[in-house]
């Protein structure tokens, strides 16, 4: 799990980053959703935050005000965003079309 001590250097990498809060009914069934999604890819790994008083430096500096939110980085720099729940089917086409865009 990242904290904010040192956050930048834990992100190395192509990420799917989910950023969550415990009491979120919504994060809690995304998690499981983008684990899949990621096992199924070779060149993407997955990170959970956890929305708390730990994370609030990396909340600040994603500027993140809502959970759930999905990240996708390269070496810690976003290049795509989405918030809120979407279907496997959905986030299945989202981050396969924005990491392929990003590697163009």
């Amino acid at each position: 799990m990242i904290n904010d001590k040192n956050f930048k250097e834990q992100l190395k990498g192509l990420q799917v980053v989910e950023i969550s809060g415990e009491s979120c009914a919504n994060c809690l069934t995304l998690m499981p959703l983008l684990h899949d999604i990621v096992s199924e890819r070779d060149n993407l790994t997955l990170v959970h935050i956890e929305a708390d008083e730990n994370t609030m430096e990396i909340m600040k500096y994603y500027d993140v005000d809502r959970v759930p939110t999905v990240l996708l980085l390269d070496d810690g720099e976003v290049f795509a965003r989405a918030t809120g729940f979407q279907p496997r089917e959905i986030f299945e086409l989202w981050i396969d079309a924005k990491v392929s865009e990003h590697l163009k």
